[in-house]
């Protein structure tokens, strides 16, 4: 299969193409999604396919706006409604209570649960409007890998497996949206992200707890991110807890380094096995997934040691998708 690659102006071709059943790419302000018509379950499968992604993995429904999402939510109340009022269209993915058979148990994981967003990116909400219907929107990657921040990152880890590609360029936030689950009370944030769990329950102005635990074998996960192995590259990554560490670290032309660009700067090891994650945390979450890229299209990199943050519930998301792609391993 040929995998085109789009700009604003050829956005009908991408519309048709979804229209069709075909997979097609697109931006969000955090990364890249793997768009397919959310209510045609063979479309939906596909998804799965060109992923290698676990069917029991539920997906996030993409809208172009609240009246697009009434259709197939069993309700929403006035909490989502808030929520929605404050942060949409934005990174912030609602989890609420499906409308019984309005989608294919395809796009919800078999779960009467569905989760919906709606991304602030002009090009995207374009595309949607377009279509007339929403699209199923995960990460537009090869399943366990980093996501892509890129049309070209989707390119290399997609080619030839789906029908295209809009290029809106380089994503503005770099990790996945925030996920409130309020199917159930109090709120829980399911998978952290820019919006922060204390934003959230300002807005609501009542408590929202964090989900810390892990999701069982035998246990369907609730929303993306929860159960499976993610982000990793093919080398082993290693969080560094504290900064003075990575002054004893025993490097060598076999270990990669992803750090702030102060702490970079006087480490023992070639430029080339440099990846600057910026200035600070945020321009660290911006970077984090394209430095891990850099790495894993070099065989000879055996070991990739990345700088981790403690600041709270700001470095909630960047933390959480770290220790996914370590697996745990810190140093």
């Amino acid at each position: 299969m040929e995998t085109k690659i789009f700009k604003w102006e050829q956005l009908d071709e991408a519309v048709s193409l979804l229209r069709e059943g075909e997979l097609v790419a697109f931006p969000t302000e955090t990364v890249y999604g793997l768009g397919a018509l959310a209510t045609r379950d063979d479309s939906v499968k596909k998804v799965y396919a060109a992923k290698g992604r676990p069917s029991d993995n539920p997906l996030i429904v993409t809208v172009a706006d609240e009246a697009m999402m009434r259709p197939y939510a069993k309700e929403v109340p006035e909490r989502a409604e808030k929520l929605i009022k404050h942060f949409w269209p934005g990174p912030l993915t609602i989890l609420l209570l499906a409308k019984e058979g309005a989608l294919p148990e395809s796009a919800t994981g078999g779960l009467p649960t569905v989760a919906f967003r709606c991304p602030d990116d002009q090009l995207t909400h374009d595309l949607i409007a377009k279509l007339g219907y929403p699209i199923v929107g995960p990460s537009a990657n090869t399943s366990t890998k980093p996501s892509p921040t890129t049309a070209q990152h989707v390119y290399h880890d997609l080619k030839g497996k789906i029908a295209g590609i809009v290029d809106g360029g380089e994503t503005e936030v770099g990790l996945e949206s925030t996920i409130v689950d309020l199917s159930v009370n109090p709120a829980v944030v399911l998978r952290p992200g820019k919006i922060t769990p204390e934003e959230i329950s300002q807005v609501l102005g009542e408590e929202v707890l964090i989900n810390r635990g892990q999701v069982s074998d035998k246990d369907v996960p609730k929303a993306p991110g929860m159960k499976y192995r993610h982000y990793a590259p093919s080398a082993q990554v290693y969080v560094v807890d504290q900064a003075e560490t990575f002054a004893k670290l025993d490097l060598d032309v076999s270990c990669g380094v992803m750090a702030t660009s102060d702490l970079l700067e006087n480490l023992p090891v070639p430029e080339e096995n440099k990846f600057n994650l910026g200035k600070n945390l945020t321009e660290a979450d911006h970077n984090l997934f394209a430095g891990l890229r850099y790495f894993d299209d070099r065989p000879e990199i055996k070991s990739i040691y990345v700088e981790g943050f403690d600041q709270g519930e700001e470095s909630l998301a960047y933390m959480n998708r770290l220790n996914k792609a370590a697996g745990g391993h810190h140093v």
